[in-house]
């Protein structure tokens, strides 16, 4: 009975590798896997690769606290671009995006921005409402609002999001991605925020960024 045993267990362990190799990398925690840096790049004169980066901005948030880059310090945030009064994509795209907040919720390290691009609407009391209606925790989801033209050249030039500024926000070309960003301010994931399994993939990749940074200590 013995020897029967062992002959049975060796294709059993065998055929548990594949198994433990699908569940780590489900879960998000695939200490070999490693996110590509997005966008345009340089070489410096020493050989290192300078890599694009989102600019700073300074943005009101539905509590009316100014945002900027300071406030992201050490964290990965994930970002989008919609507006309140939106009646196609934005409420399926946030209400996916809530997967990400109900997955991190309490974290110090994840934050999630939505930047109005109809920003002459979507005043700080419309944004509050807004993120009520979203059930959204305001330590970590933040709606952001502020000067037209910034959010537009940011949205163009650091978030490469096509955005053609027109009367309304309808003209704003109507970009359905959630961008990963990690704490050196680039670009390292984009993921259809209207498909729920690519939400879940970029949760799963939140958390690979978050280990690449555990490693690095």
């Amino acid at each position: 009975m013995a020897a029967r045993w062992k002959r049975l267990a060796i294709p059993l362990v065998i055929l548990a590798f594949p198994v433990a190799f699908w569940l780590i990398i489900s879960r998000g925690e695939n200490h070999l896997k490693r996110l590509p840096v997005i966008g345009p790049a340089d070489i410096a004169a020493n050989g290192d690769t300078i890599f694009h980066t989102i600019g700073n901005f300074s943005l009101l948030n539905q509590d009316g606290r100014t945002i900027s880059q300071a406030d992201l310090e050490g964290k990965v945030y994930v970002a989008n671009f919609f507006f309140a009064s939106c009646p196609t994509i934005c409420p399926k795209m946030n209400g996916n995006f809530l997967k990400v907040l109900q997955a991190f919720k309490g974290s110090d390290e994840v934050r999630m921005l939505s930047y109005s691009v109809d920003p002459e609407n979507d005043s700080v009391p419309a944004l509050k409402a807004y993120a009520g209606k979203m059930f959204a925790d305001r330590s970590i989801w933040w709606f952001l609002t502020g000067s037209k033209d910034s959010i537009y050249a940011l949205a163009r030039e650091s978030y490469l999001v096509p955005a053609a500024a027109g009367k309304t926000a309808e003209d704003f070309f109507h970009s359905d991605q959630l961008i990963l960003i990690d704490k050196e301010k680039r670009i390292r994931g984009l993921y259809d925020g209207l498909d729920p399994y690519a939400v879940d993939t970029l949760i799963a990749e939140i958390k690979v960024l978050l280990h690449e940074y555990v490693e690095k200590n």
